[in-house]
């Protein structure tokens, strides 16, 4: 059974105990709504360290669109079943309040990386994924941290973030994971219905074929895809559409 910490100040006087001496630990940072992707992720990291630990927390400071907030899906009964079947060992699951005492006074700002793509479109958004990533790793104190790819722009700046800052810990990209349309596996997905399904499994589709930028984003303008943007960049096609009011981001390599 995954045990829950609430109170930080509990888990930071555990962390500090006995129980994790002479131990690698593993760390699975989410915000809920778990699906086959995030549950790779708790795989890789049960297979290569003596203790995983995940957390949940919907981080309000990295949502540009206040709607898209409370739209985020949540059932943190179903979250923990499937720790629990998995074998994680414990989960981090604080308020805002415990996270953020601060009111979000101080924060971590990229300079470069994250003016580009998502952040180019979602103003703040990586100031606030930044923040509360430096505050779960300074929680969890682990020696490997697990980020899936396919928010790659995400797993750059956390990776470069850790390095700058000189933190002990190894970041480690994890494979994307899709479904049998080929559409990368996210939360956001529980709130397509149907149609939208068949538009989202389009888009990954239309990312992923050897053709121009430009002719993709006119095959998804055509599907009635609200394109974001398309670019190529590290070695990838990334991508950013709105289907509905769902915005779903992927990436290739190219």
């Amino acid at each position: 059974m995954t045990k829950v910490f609430q109170d930080l100040q509990e888990w930071m006087s555990f962390r500090g105990s006995a129980h994790f001496l002479n131990k690698k630990v593993g760390f699975v940072p989410t915000m809920g709504a778990l699906h086959e992707g995030h549950l790779s992720l708790f795989r890789k990291s049960l297979s290569e360290n003596d203790i995983t630990v995940g957390s949940i927390f919907v981080n309000p400071t990295q949502f540009n669109n206040p709607e898209d907030l409370k739209k985020y899906p949540k059932d943190l009964e179903k979250d923990l079943n499937m720790l629990s079947q998995l074998g994680v060992d414990f989960l981090i699951n604080p308020s805002f309040e415990r996270i953020y005492p601060d009111s979000y006074r101080y924060k971590v700002v990229d300079n470069e990386i994250s003016h580009d793509l998502c952040g180019k479109h979602r103003p703040g958004h990586f100031d606030g994924v930044l923040t509360v990533v430096m505050k779960l790793l300074n929680l969890v104190l682990p020696n490997r941290a697990y980020f899936g790819e396919k928010d790659y722009q995400q797993f750059l700046l956390v990776k470069e973030m850790a390095k700058a800052f000189f933190m002990s810990v190894e970041i480690i990209g994890c494979p994307t994971v899709r479904d049998e349309t080929g559409l990368a596996m996210s939360s956001r997905n529980e709130r397509l219905n149907d149609q939208q399904k068949i538009l989202a499994a389009d888009f990954a589709r239309i990312l992923k074929a050897p053709s121009s930028i430009e002719s993709a984003q006119e095959k998804m303008a055509e599907s009635g895809i609200k394109v974001d943007y398309i670019k190529e960049k590290w070695g990838r096609r990334f991508g950013a559409v709105h289907i509905g009011d769902v915005r779903l981001i992927d990436n290739i390599q190219v």
